[in-house]
C-alpha cells in the first residue's frame, strides 16, 4: 500500500454504507428476560432536573458556560492542562459533526491530511469534504505500529494535520507515549496540526493510561471540541465531567471484563484475534473461515454469520480506504451485557472446527 492520496471514490464507497452499525443487534434475541444496561442514576436524574428546568430556548452557539467549564476543569484535574473555557473549547452535536467541523474550520482546499489506516470511516470523507485529500499511513497487526520513516515521507508541503485515534476504533490500539512524540516531533518541525479523537479515553486496560498528544511539549493545544448541543442535555452532562475516579476505575474494570469474555469466545471459536488495548472492539483475521466455507470477502461473511450463526459483525474493510486490506476481517464490539456476550460467544464456538 502507498501512502499517495486516495482518489475521491471513497465517498461513494462509504456513503453505501450504512450508518448504524450491525453490531447494534444479535439476529436472535437470548433466551429468558433482556436486560438493558443503564446510564447512571445521577445522570438520569441530572438529565431530569435540567428537562424540567428553564433550558429551553437555545443554548449560547459554542456550548453553555456550565459546560464549556466543566470540560476544562476536567482537563485540569486528569491532565494538568490549563484550558480556557471561553477560548479553547466549543461544543457540537455528536463525534462525527465535531471532527467535520473541526476539518473544515482548519483545512483549505488543496490541503493534504495523514490518516493512520484502519481508521473511523467518516475522517477520509470529512477531510474530502472539507477540499483537502486523505494520505493514508497503515497501523501493521499485530500491535498496529506504524512505521516512522514511512509517516515522515508521507508528509508533503501540501500537509496540514494528522488525525489519529486513541484508542483506536476498530483495532482498539492505545498509541505510547513514544509514538505520539514521533507524532509531535512531525508536527513541531512542519508546523501541523493533530487532530485527535479521544473519545474512548477513559476505556483502556491492563494498566495501561491515556495521554493527550496536546500535553507534550510544543502542542500546546486550541480547542476542545466535545459533544451533546441540545440545551438540558449539555446541563445534564456537567455533573458526568465531574464524577469521582472511581467511577472511571470502575468503568475500566467492567468494560475489561467484557472484552475478556468476548475475546475468550472468538479465540476459542478459531478467529485470528487481536487483543484490543482500548476502546470496545476487538479486530480479527477469518481468512481460513472464508476458505472454508466457501465465502467471498468480509461483507459475504459478515451477512454469512448473520444468517448462519445468528451473530452480526462490522467487515474489516468498512475501515480501510484500500478495501482489499480488509477484505480478510472482521469487527466485534462488546458493549453489551454479559448475557448477550455469552450467547454470542456460544453461538460462535458453532465455527469450532
Amino acid at each position: 500500500m502507498s501512502t499517495t492520496p486516495s482518489a475521491h471514490p471513497l465517498l461513494d464507497v462509504l456513503s453505501a454504507r450504512p450508518t448504524r452499525s450491525p453490531e447494534a443487534r444479535v439476529s436472535k434475541r437470548p433466551a429468558g428476560p433482556r436486560r438493558r444496561r443503564r446510564a447512571s442514576g445521577e445522570l438520569i436524574a441530572a438529565a431530569h432536573r435540567a428537562i424540567d428546568g428553564d433550558f429551553h430556548q437555545y443554548s449560547i452557539t459554542w456550548g453553555t458556560p456550565r459546560l464549556r467549564r466543566a470540560i476544562a476543569d476536567k482537563y485540569s484535574k486528569w491532565y494538568g492542562m490549563q484550558v480556557d473555557p471561553e477560548r479553547n473549547v466549543t461544543v457540537c452535536c455528536g463525534s462525527t459533526e465535531t471532527m467535520l467541523s473541526t476539518l473544515l474550520a482548519v483545512l483549505n482546499p488543496g490541503d493534504e491530511v495523514i490518516i493512520f489506516e484502519p481508521f473511523y470511516e467518516n475522517y477520509g470523507p470529512g477531510c474530502i469534504i472539507s477540499g483537502a485529500e486523505p494520505v493514508f499511513v497503515p497501523l501493521e497487526p499485530p500491535d498496529f505500529v506504524f512505521d516512522p520513516d514511512r509517516l515522515a515521507r508521507a508528509v508533503s508541503p501540501r500537509t496540514r494535520a494528522i488525525v489519529f485515534n486513541s484508542p483506536n476504533n476498530p483495532t482498539g490500539k492505545v498509541f505510547s507515549r513514544a509514538e505520539l512524540e514521533t507524532i509531535a516531533a512531525l508536527c513541531v518541525e512542519h508546523d501541523l496540526l493533530a487532530i485527535t479523537d479521544e473519545i474512548y479515553e477513559h476505556i483502556v486496560y491492563d494498566g495501561l493510561g491515556h495521554t493527550p498528544i496536546a500535553t507534550l511539549p510544543g502542542m500546546a493545544a486550541h480547542d476542545f471540541v466535545t459533544v451533546g448541543a441540545p440545551h438540558p442535555l449539555q446541563e445534564a452532562a456537567v455533573p458526568a465531567l465531574g464524577l469521582p475516579d472511581s467511577y472511571y476505575a470502575r468503568l475500566r474494570a467492567q468494560y475489561q471484563a467484557r472484552r475478556d469474555l468476548l475475546y475468550g469466545y472468538v479465540e476459542a471459536a478459531g478467529f485470528v484475534a487481536w487483543k484490543p488495548r482500548g476502546a470496545y472492539y476487538i479486530l480479527t483475521d477469518v481468512t481460513h473461515f472464508l476458505k472454508r466455507y466457501g465465502v467471498e470477502n468480509d461483507t459475504a461473511f459478515a451477512m454469512w454469520l448473520i444468517e448462519n450463526v445468528g451473530v452480526a459483525t462490522v467487515p474489516g474493510s468498512s475501515f480501510y480506504a484500500h478495501p482489499e486490506l480488509g477484505r480478510t476481517k472482521i469487527r466485534f464490539c462488546f458493549p453489551k451485557t454479559d448475557d448477550v456476550l455469552r450467547d454470542a460467544g456460544e453461538r460462535l464456538l458453532k465455527l469450532r472446527s
